[in-house]
């Protein structure tokens, strides 16, 4: 093929300004593989592989609608190897290209794929930075640099500043803070019937065909993966993922602020925006997700407290923890500050298997949609994984597992840092851990629960409020110096002898059950 480029896009790089994508000449091939390795690596959930599967097909259609030459691997094609390595081993050996060139990958074990094949292969392998970030990871080093604690606040300001996004003429942050989220607190308490509508987009003949395919072959190939491939309601198109977008902003954003951390039985999407898997597969750009909801806060479309909410989850949190990912792996993973190592129970795979109401709404709808927003996942499991001391590598996992917007670089250091303060406070100033009293407040969870959340021993004992002192009894040494659990602490030392060891006991007994 002469002085030809193999360039590689993974599942995660749906992008036109994909770096591996530019510069193409008329006799480069672009290669799209759907291997099995990666659906099996973790099991993950049936409507992940199906949305990631149906965008690259359609992706893939696109760049053949340009005139550009892809060599597209099903996943049920005979020949294919099943793996990236050996599908990109295999296109080399018979296209013969003259260098390969492929884009930064969202996961470590990836990237040691790819830099194998750099070391092993007769054919140069370039390996180009993922400039669809808002950040480098160069940007981020150099920020990090020196600091004990990363917090993320500073960062965040750092990229108001650099982008200038809710910022003034004057350089100042839009409204005179940079944080608005004491005013985005608020429980739910107007019932379902006031929520938005699920943000429907065009279903196109192509699409709808496409995706009968991909289901089909989904449920023949990873039949016994936790969660269920219907009802499937993810947009596989960079147009249908826009118009999610659109209906975001012009139905939920004015109220995602203010419900933002509020849950609910039976509204499984709140005012969320549902776009974080379209942003991290490539079908939405960062920036322009953030441009959006800013213009819409110009327009007097939305307060500024749900806007600087919104753009803080991606400018702030999403940059990051892909900074923090790369900066600190691989040693990153195998961090267990509180040697956390309790199997995850039967209930993770199956809620009905638990009483607890919070658990078993938010596994459900994890199970039910590969969703369930940031607080469920923070508050409602991570807290229980972070109570019960949940092994940090089961748990990492299963979140991989089983959220549509779930890969490595972001899922781990969210799980890790935040949820399980697994790093030691790398991420958090504190373990975000609490008792049944804060799911109440947030909820109606507790509603017909037969546990009662203000009390941490007896029959009724909430699992979340005896676990949470349990925690704190059984951690007291390392957790007596943190100054932000100063109160609870002081209450763990004036706790009397006999009380300690009734939440003891009765924290035998959950675990028992567990």
């Amino acid at each position: 093929m002469g002085m030809s480029t193999l360039r590689i896009v993974l599942g995660d790089q749906l992008s036109d300004n994909l770096p591996s994508l530019q510069g193409l000449q008329p006799n480069d091939t672009v290669l799209m593989m759907e291997v099995k390795a990666e659906g099996t690596y973790v099991p993950h959930h049936p409507q992940k592989i199906v949305l990631i599967l149906a965008a690259m097909r359609q992706f893939a259609t696109r760049l053949r609608e340009r005139g550009i030459m892809v060599r597209y691997v099903k996943l049920d094609d005979p020949a294919n190897t099943q793996s990236f390595t050996g599908e990109i081993t295999r296109a080399v050996e018979e296209l013969k290209p003259a260098k390969v060139v492929a884009t930064w990958p969202g996961e470590w074990r990836v990237l040691e794929d790819l830099r194998k094949l750099q070391r092993e292969s007769a054919v140069p392998l370039e390996i180009l930075e993922d400039t669809r970030f808002i950040a480098s990871r160069a940007e981020f080093a150099a920020w990090a640099e020196g600091r004990k604690q990363m917090r993320m606040e500073f960062f965040y300001r750092e990229q108001r500043r650099k982008t200038g996004l809710l910022m003034t003429a004057k350089s100042e942050p839009e409204g005179g803070e940079w944080n608005y989220d004491a005013e985005n607190r608020e429980p739910f308490k107007d019932g379902l019937m006031s929520l938005p509508p699920y943000p429907v987009f065009e279903e196109t003949a192509e699409t709808a065909g496409v995706l009968r395919e991909v289901k089909d072959l989904v449920t023949q190939t990873f039949p016994s993966h936790f969660g269920e491939v219907e009802p499937f309601r993810w947009a596989t198109t960079r147009e249908g993922a826009l118009q999610v977008l659109e209906r975001f902003i012009t139905e939920r954003l004015p109220l995602f602020g203010k419900y933002q951390d509020a849950m609910v039985s039976g509204g499984d999407y709140m005012f969320h925006s549902l776009v974080a898997p379209y942003i991290n597969i490539g079908l939405l750009d960062p920036m322009e997700v953030c441009m959006a909801a800013e213009k819409a806060y110009r327009a007097g479309k939305a307060p500024l407290a749900a806007t600087e909410g919104f753009i803080r989850q991606i400018l702030g949190w999403r940059e990051y923890v892909r900074g923090i990912y790369w900066h600190l792996m691989p040693e990153y993973k195998q961090r267990n500050f509180f040697n956390a190592k309790r199997p995850l129970p039967a209930f993770f795979w199956d809620e009905t298997k638990t009483d607890m109401r919070c658990m078993r709404e938010c596994i459900g709808t994890t199970r039910r949609n590969a969703y369930a927003h940031h607080i469920q996942r923070l508050m409602v499991i991570g807290n229980f994984a972070l109570l019960a001391g949940l092994d940090v590598g089961e748990v990492t996992d299963w979140y991989l597992m089983v959220y549509a917007d779930a890969f490595e670089w972001v899922e781990l250091p969210n799980t890790m840092g935040m949820a399980l303060f697994a790093d030691g406070g790398m991420l958090g100033s504190k373990p975000y851990a609490a008792s049944g009293r804060y799911i109440s407040k947030m909820s109606n969870y507790c509603s017909g629960c037969r546990y009662e959340p203000t009390e941490s021993v007896g029959p009724k004992a909430c699992p979340f409020s005896t676990l949470y002192w349990d925690f704190m009894l059984r951690n007291e040494a390392v957790l007596a110096k943190n100054p932000r659990l100063g109160p609870i602490m002081a209450q763990v030392r004036s706790m009397a002898p006999a009380r300690k060891v009734e939440i003891r006991e009765t924290a035998e007994r959950v675990f028992e059950q567990l």
